[in-house]
């Protein structure tokens, strides 16, 4: 799987094998195994959808177990999974500073009123909210001193995230430690985001829209659902295309 991970190259690749009434379900990117992936969840759900029907899919991952749903329309599926439990707290100083001067930021470019957070919806991800959407389209960083940082705080992505309103956030995520510089959408960092929001009581009116990937050219949109209960699993939703056969 590793092997076939690297020679196609994407950001993930997700295999899934029958198993009983669902799918034993990993993720791979070019670089290693993911505990989760989002994104290549809903292409899953849009796969199995194409083959077997409209319908919803256990899915048993390493660490637990999820399902999809996925309904078909024209040549678009929508797919909606179901996270796993979220659960987030403060950052470390030394670790919001490293990834401050990783991307050139400093402490005056984040968000006074929406606090960093270390948030977990399958796994790790630290999330540096900024004041301004400028900073969040002029990100960079050093791909190589980014994987390093990442592999010493256990992290799967950093999250930068701008709040134009309080159900309306754009997002952009790096994800040097599997080798890509940058998603275009990532399910499971809106899981965490979402999880986190629900933890600090934010105003979300029980669902938020992330606008993705616009900086890099390939916009994405992902609706995340946000039930009342704290920690439950956050349902993530987006449209997926078939791009190759």
């Amino acid at each position: 799987m590793q092997s076939i991970a690297v020679s196609i190259g994407y950001s993930e690749t997700v295999f899934a094998a029958p198993e009983g009434d669902g799918w034993r379900v990993r993720y791979f990117s070019p670089e290693a195994e993911v505990a989760f992936c989002g994104h290549a969840t809903i292409a899953l759900g849009s796969v199995l959808a194409e083959r077997q029907g409209d319908g919803i899919f256990p899915l048993r991952l390493n660490t637990g177990h999820i399902r999809v749903e996925a309904v078909r329309s024209g040549d678009m599926t929508r797919g909606t999974l179901t996270s796993p439990p979220t659960r987030s707290k403060v950052p470390a100083p030394e670790l919001l500073r490293a990834a401050l001067d990783l991307f050139g930021l400093s402490l005056s470019d984040l968000d006074p009123v929406l606090p960093s957070a270390l948030a977990h919806a399958g796994n790790d991800h630290l999330i540096p909210a900024l004041k301004d959407r400028s900073t969040l389209a002029r990100m960079t960083y050093d791909l190589e001193q980014g994987a390093s940082l990442m592999l010493k705080h256990g992290l799967t992505t950093i999250n930068l995230v701008w709040a134009e309103t309080h159900r309306w956030f754009h997002s952009r995520n790096a994800f040097a430690v599997g080798g890509i510089l940058e998603y275009p959408a990532t399910g499971a960092a809106a899981a965490a985001l979402s999880g986190y929001l629900r933890d600090i009581g934010w105003p979300h009116g029980g669902a938020i829209d992330i606008v993705q990937g616009e900086d890099m050219g390939s916009m994405s949109l992902l609706r995340a659902e946000i039930g009342a209960t704290p920690g439950e699993g956050i349902r993530v939703s987006g449209t997926t295309r078939i791009i190759a056969a």
